[in-house]
């Protein structure tokens, strides 16, 4: 997984922990990229807010948040509003790669997660977002059956090294501090994968045809 090319590299979540969970192995194994989060939810949460910018010097990123309802009752947001949000928070410039939520989400079920996958894939379509490769989060939990884990057939699958996997646990952990018998702590994924898109167009055809990215 390791990549020595030096990329610019935007990486758009819903929560603070998000960007670690899904994809803090694959950033940390790549310290040549120039990473930015942009994390859209928990803005205004003095403890976790925190957390999110701490996280993020050890994952040599750079990074903003917004402040996104994400109240228990989790009423959907509004489209346009969403994908403003996302342009203003972005960097205006061009990426190499950008990578966030799945529209199936990581797990069952979160909506935030599930309306920024749509968000950001409709950005791009719109040539509102630049990038060259648009990377989904490729996990499921077999209809909560068991925890997230890396869906082995993703377009990109690694096997985190024991040195990577200690790193993004301990920022899991001691950084964003959940408890080593949390959800979160036993989600902390051992391999990383992702769907990979170089045109925004075929992703909306996928989505249309059945409803998920498979």
């Amino acid at each position: 997984m390791d990549n020595r090319e030096t990329r610019a590299v935007a990486i758009i979540v819903a929560h603070p922990d998000d960007e670690t969970l899904w994809a803090g192995g694959t950033i940390l194994s790549n310290p040549s990229w120039k990473s930015f989060v942009v994390c859209l939810c928990r803005g205004s949460d003095t403890e976790r807010a925190p957390k999110f910018y701490k996280a993020l010097k050890i994952l040599n990123a750079e990074g903003i948040m917004g402040d996104l309802d994400d109240g228990p009752e989790q009423k959907p947001l509004d489209e346009k509003e969403l994908e403003e949000l996302i342009v203003n928070l972005l960097p205006p410039t061009h990426f190499d790669l950008v990578i966030t939520h799945s529209p199936d989400g990581e797990y069952t079920r979160h909506l935030r997660h599930e309306e920024i996958s749509k968000a950001v894939t409709e950005l791009w379509k719109l040539r509102k977002l630049s990038t060259s490769e648009l990377w989904f989060f490729a996990y499921d939990d077999g209809h909560k059956k068991y925890y997230p884990k890396a869906i082995e057939n993703a377009s990109v699958y690694a096997t985190l090294s024991k040195t990577i996997w200690h790193q993004k646990f301990k920022l899991i952990t001691e950084t964003y501090g959940f408890e080593e018998d949390g959800w979160e702590a036993k989600t902390t994924p051992k391999a990383e994968a992702f769907w990979k898109y170089t045109d925004p167009t075929e992703i909306k055809r996928r989505i249309n045809k059945k409803g998920a990215i498979l």
